[in-house]
């Protein structure tokens, strides 16, 4: 592999582990994997699925839906608000799968229910404690609203509710975690119980991967959609939600300069290929990357005192110790373990198999 400017690699047999992992979870705890496909946003990675028993997705917009229709998926929900803007694209893609869509006012609702034109899905989004979008869960009046006017119309069905809680990603700790899932889980099993006589279908759906991977109670649950959970990254390595040998992407970039004077080396790799997504270094300081170097043919994760510590457009500023300055030559390769892999995935469109083969996004 002739790497020359920042490259996202990708660990193919990681990859089909974790959703081997996530796959058989869900069969065992007798729920629905519905996995969400924004992180990959790969047609090729999300074939991988299909022999892992998967036929429902979750995706993060119409652009997306549309483009993961055209493989072939046929059952979709995209997890975010509906935006009635887009209508026209939304009953291009209700006439050809069975579509679910998200709601969480009554004026989205409305104009849903004016314009649609096929029969589509709806989940009312609750919001358990992110507070990023969606009703609170105590607000069932708000909920009642939108149920009435759902009972009335003749395309749109009430699926559920759904909730993504986010809160977990910046928890400090597993028992973190496990706090917020539970409270996120009797939340919407309330919701459940209240609402199940008039609605006996109805499901709920949750999907974090923190949640996802290390929580086992899903009672009441019927359907989950991690997404973060096919590479991994940093953020969950931290939280202690995975392994280091469960991230299976990272991104080899150039070493252009050394400054011993000031303990940095400048890479090539910046914001437009890592984003500006960080934690909090042991030192107190953000942190937007940790360091694998090669050393007599073997992968070394180096400690939390390398780490990129800036990032500008195109440069990247690793602080390294001064005893650590040997594991960095000009000309050579370091590979950075991303804070969010999501995010990078997203900026750099393709992927280089340790396998030596590309994948796109296309």
């Amino acid at each position: 592999m002739n790497i020359i400017r920042p490259t996202l690699i990708l660990d193919k047999e990681k990859c089909l582990r974790n959703i081997e992992r996530m796959a058989k979870k869900a069969e065992t705890l007798s729920l629905d994997f519905r996995p969400h496909f924004k992180t990959h946003q790969s047609a090729e990675i999300g074939e991988w699925f299909r022999q892992y028993g998967v036929q429902k997705i979750t995706v993060s917009s119409v652009q997306m839906a549309s483009f993961f229709a055209s493989h072939g998926w046929t059952d979709i929900t995209i997890a975010f608000p509906v935006n009635i803007l887009e209508i026209d694209d939304i009953n291009i893609l209700a006439g050809k799968i069975k579509l679910n869509l998200l709601i969480e006012n009554k004026e989205a609702l409305l104009s849903l229910d004016k314009f649609i034109r096929f029969p589509v899905g709806i989940f009312i989004k609750v919001d358990t404690g992110y507070n990023r979008t969606g009703i609170s869960a105590s607000k069932t009046s708000q909920i009642d609203v939108l149920l009435s006017r759902l009972k009335e119309s003749s395309l749109l069905e009430f699926k559920g509710f759904l909730s993504h809680n986010g809160q977990t990603y910046h928890a400090q700790s597993r028992h973190e975690i496990f706090n917020h899932h539970f409270d996120a889980l009797l939340k919407m099993r309330a919701l459940k119980n209240q609402y199940k006589k008039e609605w006996p279908g109805l499901k709920i759906s949750l999907g974090d991967t923190p949640s996802c991977t290390v929580c086992d109670n899903f009672k009441g649950v019927d359907e989950i959609r991690p997404g973060n959970f096919i590479f991994y990254d940093l953020m969950q390595f931290n939280l202690g939600v995975c392994r280091f040998d469960d991230i299976a992407v990272r991104l080899a970039c150039p070493v252009v300069a050394r400054h011993p004077s000031r303990n940095e080396v400048v890479i090539y790799g910046g914001a437009i290929h890592l984003s500006k997504e960080r934690i909090i270094n042991i030192d107190g300081k953000p942190l937007y990357g940790r360091i694998v170097v090669r050393q007599e043919g073997k992968k070394i994760f180096l400690d939390e005192k390398n780490y990129i510590t800036s990032l500008s457009q195109e440069h990247g500023i690793i602080k390294v110790p001064r005893k650590d300055f040997s594991y960095y030559r000009v000309g050579e390769l370091i590979e950075v373990i991303p804070v969010h892999s999501c995010l990078t995935a997203n900026l750099i469109r393709e992927y280089l198999t340790t396998e030596g083969e590309l994948i796109t996004m296309e």
